[in-house]
Parts: structure tokens; C-alpha cells; sequence
């Protein structure tokens, strides 16, 4: 049991949080539209290829990145610079989740097999973005943004318009709330060559592309509703998500980046998962 704590906190196992919520409107939104008779195993399997991809990506970050993280005053205490974990063990992780998660999709259809190697080289791939381009949280928000066409795909086989949709929106989402997290380590980024958006231009103007990118995801919101011709259930989950997007900008400035961490974890964690509750409650009544 503690081992397997420690892993959990070795690849922060409660920011699956973030992607899951979408996963799962991809999932009942394409149930609604299918007459699935496996309702209960297919729902388990996108939740364990959910699981397994997330553990093989962060895992194989944290794995990566060990010098800098063990040089980094914040990171010093993750699990692999503080001996908790050692590198090789760390590495295996990842090769082990990494093949549950192809063995995963080969149970849910030829698609989504088909498929798993792409997922695996966005999700893995986003670890050596920051050594060559400050564009690097938008492949974090690729492979996080996976999550709700994946689940569709796993229930349908096929692709469509209003789970694409919501793909955009975790895209911008994530991105967004990703440059708010890296504007922690801007010195430290330039100290070591890492690229990110706030070492290209500066906190102040990071915070605000990140508004930018927030604003696009509540469109992209707007418009996945109307595609699916939502009832008011989904426009209030719509708008509690849209101000809590709006209070994490409120509380994170330039120059006082002390709640970070409530406005990364916390706040985005939060609006995921209501927002989800409502979108699926909107499917059902």
C-alpha cells in the first residue's frame, strides 16, 4: 500500500482530475447516441486507459526531468530527487502503464488500438518540449485534450462534430492554466535554457495569453452547446465553469504569484468536474 502511494505521488495521481471530467462527457455523450450493450466494461476501460496513459506520461516526466526537478528548490522533494523513487524503477512505470494502456484499447475497438501509439507519442512527446520550444504547454493540452474524442471513439468507433468541440476546449483550457503554473519558474527556466511562454515574454504578458486562451475555451464551450442544443442544466454548468475560469485570473498576478497553486489545482480541479456533472445531468434531463 505504500508503494503504491508513492507512485501516486510521483505522477500527482489527483491531476488525473483535470482530463477525466472531459473523458467522461465524451463517453455519455456518445452512449446517448449508440444503443451500447456494454455499458459497464467499456466505461471501465476508457477510465483505465484514462489511468494508464496519464501514469505513463507524468511518470516518464518526472523521469526526465529528475536533474532539474532535484535542482529546483520547489521540485527538490519530488520523489525521484529525494531517493523515494530511483530512476530505473521510475522508467519501468512507465514502460508497464504505457503497455496497459495499448493492451486497454485492444479491448475496446480496432480505432482506438489503432490509435494508441499517436496517444502515447503526444503524451510522452510533451516531456522533451520544454528543452526546444516555449510552444511546449500546448502539447501538454494536446494530449490532455485526447481525453473526450478518445472516449467517444471507444463507444462509437467514429468521429463527431460536439466531442471535438469539447477536445477544444480542454485544449485551451489546459493550455491556459499550464503558462499560469510555469510563470513559477520563470527564473529558474532561463537559469537552466528551458522554454516555456513566461520565459518568451514575461509573466505580465503570459497572464494575459493566458486570458486569451481562456476566453477561446468558453467560446468553444458556447459552441458545443449549441451543437448539442443544450438545456439550461448545461448553460449553468457552462457559466459556474466560466467563473471560475475568471476568478483564478482574479487571483493570480504578475507580481504575486502566491496562489498559484490554488488557482492550478484547485480551482481548474473543481470547475472540471461540476462542469462535467452538469454536462452529463444536462444528457439525462
Amino acid at each position: 500500500m505504500n508503494k503504491i502511494l508513492l507512485y501516486s505521488r510521483l505522477v500527482k495521481f489527483e491531476h488525473t482530475i483535470f482530463a477525466m471530467p472531459f473523458a467522461l462527457i465524451g463517453f455519455f455523450m456518445a452512449t446517448m447516441v449508440t444503443d451500447q450493450v456494454h455499458f459497464w466494461r467499456l466505461l471501465g476501460t476508457v477510465i483505465l486507459s484514462m489511468v494508464f496513459a496519464r501514469n505513463a506520461a507524468m511518470g516518464f516526466n518526472r523521469y526526465l526531468d529528475r536533474r532539474f526537478d532535484a535542482a529546483n528548490p520547489r521540485t527538490a522533494n519530488r520523489e525521484i530527487p529525494a531517493g523515494l523513487v530511483s530512476a530505473p524503477k521510475a522508467l519501468v512505470f512507465v514502460i508497464v502503464n504505457a503497455l496497459l494502456f495499448v493492451a486497454v484499447t485492444y479491448m475496446i475497438n480496432p480505432l482506438c488500438f489503432a490509435l494508441s501509439p499517436v496517444a502515447l507519442f503526444v503524451v510522452l512527446g510533451y516531456s522533451y518540449t520544454k528543452r526546444i520550444t516555449p510552444l511546449c504547454h500546448f502539447v501538454l493540452s494536446l494530449g490532455l485534450s485526447l481525453a473526450p474524442i478518445g472516449a467517444w471513439l471507444a463507444v462509437t468507433g467514429s468521429f463527431a462534430v460536439a466531442p471535438l468541440l469539447f477536445s477544444g476546449v480542454v485544449f485551451f483550457w489546459v493550455s491556459g492554466f499550464d503558462i499560469i503554473y510555469a510563470c513559477q519558474d520563470v527564473e529558474f527556466d532561463r537559469q537552466y535554457l528551458l522554454q516555456s511562454i513566461p520565459v518568451l515574454t514575461g509573466v505580465k504578458n503570459a497572464l494575459r495569453i493566458s486570458v486569451l486562451l481562456h476566453v477561446a475555451t468558453f467560446v468553444l464551450v458556447i459552441a458545443a452547446g449549441l451543437v448539442m442544443e443544450a438545456n439550461f442544466i448545461y448553460w449553468l454548468g457552462a457559466g459556474f465553469f466560466g467563473i471560475l475560469m475568471v476568478y483564478q485570473h482574479l487571483i493570480v498576478k504578475a507580481d504575486d504569484l502566491s496562489r498559484v497553486n490554488l488557482a492550478f489545482g484547485t480551482m481548474n480541479g473543481i470547475s472540471g468536474v461540476v462542469f462535467a456533472v452538469f454536462v452529463i445531468g444536462s444528457l439525462y434531463f
